[in-house]
């Protein structure tokens, strides 16, 4: 019998799932790189944390289960690499899949959510606060998935639709 994990598209039904809050994780998922960002229990601001190298997805899973034990995360919300004109190409369906096997394996609800101009976004605030191009390579995909989650936890306490 298959296990049963909500993937949803909705902030406002992660929302309902997860009732008291939580703290979330966000994920910006890159070919070679995860970038991971933070949000408290009470939802009020995403922290770019590290950005992992991406490998094999048990090896993926057991960093983030590492985080997710230390930080008391309760969800996931996972960018989903729209096509500019909102279509899904394959990078929005190997991220789709990721989703699947993040919530089974880690017993998890997923928000995926839309990140088109999170890694743009990303870099305007970056080369604003004065980043070397370089600390901005090492840093570009948790300040996106930062930027994802603010988006999403806002979207959740219904100040963004």
């Amino acid at each position: 019998m298959e296990r049963s994990v909500l993937i949803t598209e909705s902030a406002l039904e992660l929302r309902d799932a997860l009732g008291d809050g939580g703290a979330l994780l966000g994920l910006d998922l890159g070919t070679k790189t995860i970038g991971i960002a933070t949000c408290d229990a009470a939802w009020s601001f995403a922290t770019a944390g590290k950005t992992l190298a991406k490998g094999k997805f048990s090896k993926d899973c057991a960093a983030l289960s590492a985080i997710i034990t230390e930080r008391g995360i309760k969800g996931i919300v996972l960018g989903l690499p729209r096509n500019m004109d909102g279509s899904e190409g394959p990078r929005a369906q190997s991220s789709r899949a990721y989703a699947r096997n993040l919530a089974l394996a880690l017993e998890l609800p997923v928000l995926l959510w839309d990140e088109r101009w999170s890694t743009a976004s990303a870099e305007r605030d970056m080369i604003g606060q004065d980043f070397s191009r370089k600390k901005r390579a090492e840093r570009i995909d948790s300040h996106a998935a930062a930027i994802i989650l603010q988006a999403a936890i806002d979207a959740m306490a219904g100040s963004a639709f």
